[in-house]
């Protein structure tokens, strides 16, 4: 369960990060550390995420927290890079990872399956295109659940 000032956080983070060309991916609050420790992991529609880019989102995120006390106590603020992603659920995310394994579960059965395995073809507005020894599988959108990069051997 995400903390609950993680909203007013994202909110206050995205703008930040959209006029730095960046993206917010994701915002976790660790409370159970001391100090607690905010880590917001963001992208760079352009390319990889620098260095400079995360020194750029730390230092102006960190002065529109203190401004606006959304955190009243002392915190460590973390701004990294999400790294490749095990789900894939953007377009970009889907023809970046185009040819490479993946596991695609269903909410229901399609064609007598809950969970395939492949090689990602492609994705468009009806279906979700696998290549499953050499033949391809068109499984619709409607019915996938989860389409996660297959990290076994």
């Amino acid at each position: 369960m995400a903390h609950p000032l993680i909203p007013k956080i994202v909110d206050l983070a995205a703008p930040i990060a959209e006029d730095l060309g960046l993206e917010v991916v994701t915002a976790v609050f660790h409370t159970n550390q001391h100090p607690p420790i905010l880590r917001v992991d963001i992208r760079n529609s352009q390319g990889d995420v620098s260095l400079e880019n995360c020194e750029q989102m730390s230092r102006a995120l960190e002065a529109a927290l203190d401004e606006a006390n959304v955190i009243p106590d002392a915190y460590v603020l973390e701004i990294s890079s999400p790294g490749i992603p095990r789900n894939l659920t953007t377009d970009r995310e889907f023809i970046s990872f185009k040819g490479f394994p993946v596991v695609v579960t269903t909410t229901e059965p399609h064609e007598g399956h809950k969970s395939w395995v492949g090689k990602l073809i492609r994705r468009d507005e009806e279906a979700l295109y696998l290549n499953k020894k050499g033949r391809a599988i068109a499984i619709p959108r409607h019915l996938i659940d989860t389409v996660q990069l297959d990290e076994s051997p």
